[in-house]
């Protein structure tokens, strides 16, 4: 049930991406799948360094993408906020996280701040297919990605249903 990421522009170069959907698993587990190397590698991306806040981390996307993260907020298991920084000069941004339980299941709402305004719709079809990926791998139990990814090439399942979906978030437009 992922729902369609909201593209908004937050100034005259900058947007974000909010998006949401609700998992079949309690909190803790899904927290879990959003803070542990290991678990976060099965569907969004490779992070090694410290997750404690104040920790820096390097990050390799399934989309390719690849930087560095600072932990600024960890208030396990409901709110994650980290900023983020691009090795190749690409704009500063922040990235937020917010879980809540519904019963046995758990609503994950992301959203991402000081993207480039004229990228929005890449990054709200990147964001729509990592909490795909997210549903994929806690469903199998397993990586959704078996035939992995790196910087310089993204894994061939997420750059396919990217590509299914730009289009349509390109033809959204920016609130």
């Amino acid at each position: 049930m992922t729902r369609t990421a909201i593209m908004r522009a937050i100034d005259a170069t900058t947007g974000a991406i909010r998006v949401e959907d609700v998992y079949d698993t309690d909190i803790d587990d899904l927290w879990q799948a959003c803070t542990v190397p290991e678990r976060l590698a099965r569907w969004m991306a490779q992070v090694s360094g410290n997750l404690q806040p104040g920790g820096v981390l390097r990050v390799t996307f399934t989309s390719s993408w690849a930087g560095m993260a600072r932990v600024e907020l960890c208030d396990a298991p409901h709110h994650l906020l980290l900023s983020t920084s691009s090795p190749d000069g690409g704009a500063d941004g922040r990235l937020e996280a917010w879980l809540t339980a519904e019963g046995d299941r758990t609503r994950l709402v992301v959203e991402e701040r000081g993207l480039p305004l004229g990228n929005l719709h890449a990054h709200g079809a990147g964001w729509q297919t990592h909490l795909e990926d997210l549903g994929r791998a806690l469903a199998l139990d397993a990586s959704a990605h078996p035939e992995g990814w790196s910087a310089t090439r993204p894994a061939p399942r997420w750059e396919r249903r990217w590509a299914e979906l730009a289009p349509t978030y390109q033809a959204m437009g920016v609130s």
